[in-house]
């Protein structure tokens, strides 16, 4: 999987597809809650995620594992961990810490944030990747400013605005933004839950922290993506339950399989 495919995915299924059901009502007393997913290129299965969270007061902390299955296990042993604690506001979950151990293969990348009132405060990714000054496009300062973490930045109250959105990510390398577009309402069940969910047409926009001219990139910019957003039976948030990530190989689907339950 290529950096790109990376900050995306992390986005989209280390971060999106975390939450449990929790509100800022809800906190009075530490909540937990566990969610399961699985991902498939095509019909094909590669993969798996799972989550815990919890919260305590205005507290809270995620976790999350995600690991490859079936035959792309067998072509390449890709998994990652990550963490993300922080405050629940009225309007939205705010990082103090953010943390991805990716590993493929033989290789780890540790990738650790901290944050500050919604902004970078420092940044580490070790060991530190080769970069080419020729086409590297830089994170500047100022795309540190006001940017969500890709673990809870798409944990939404039930007040708040889902699509359309604009999401403003930083993933410990890369700035992007996640545009969020209705697309309308439709039926989803998992264990835990059956409903309604709010569909939304999402497109990638990166910003910095990745190579010029990429062709993942340039193919990720032009095509939309989808993702729904699913409430939770026992509080008052939306979070997601499915995602569709169009790939150069066929399309990348992610599913809660376990949702509230």
């Amino acid at each position: 999987m290529s950096i790109r495919v990376r900050s995306v995915f992390a986005a989209l299924v280390l971060g999106s597809l975390s939450c449990g059901p929790v509100s800022p009502a809800a906190v009075a007393a530490e909540i937990r809650h566990s969610s399961q997913y699985d991902i498939s290129l095509g019909i094909l299965p590669i993969a798996t995620a799972s989550f815990d969270s919890s919260f305590d007061g205005k507290d809270y902390k995620i976790t999350g594992s995600f690991a490859a299955a079936g035959i792309a296990r067998i072509l390449t042993k890709t998994s990652a961990e990550t963490t993300v604690t922080g405050r629940v506001l009225a309007n939205r979950l705010q990082a103090d810490r953010y943390n991805l151990v990716y590993h493929q293969g033989k290789r780890t990348r540790v990738y650790d944030v901290e944050y500050r009132n919604g902004d970078v405060a420092e940044t580490t990714i070790k060991p530190e990747p080769k970069r080419n000054a020729d086409n590297w496009i830089p994170v500047s300062d100022k795309d540190l400013h006001s940017v969500l973490d890709p673990l809870s930045g798409l944990i939404f109250p039930a007040d708040a605005k889902i699509c359309p959105n604009r999401l403003p990510i930083f993933d410990g390398e890369s700035r992007l933004d996640l545009v969020l577009s209705p697309m309308g309402t439709k039926p989803f069940t998992a264990d835990g839950f059956k409903g309604e969910a709010i569909v939304c047409e999402i497109r990638y926009q990166p910003k910095s922290g990745y190579r010029r001219g990429r062709d993942d990139i340039e193919y990720l910019k032009k095509t939309p993506m989808e993702i729904w957003f699913a409430k939770a039976q026992s509080a008052n948030v939306y979070a997601p339950v499915y995602a569709r990530i169009p790939t150069r190989i066929g399309q990348l689907y992610v599913t809660a399989v376990k949702y509230g339950g």
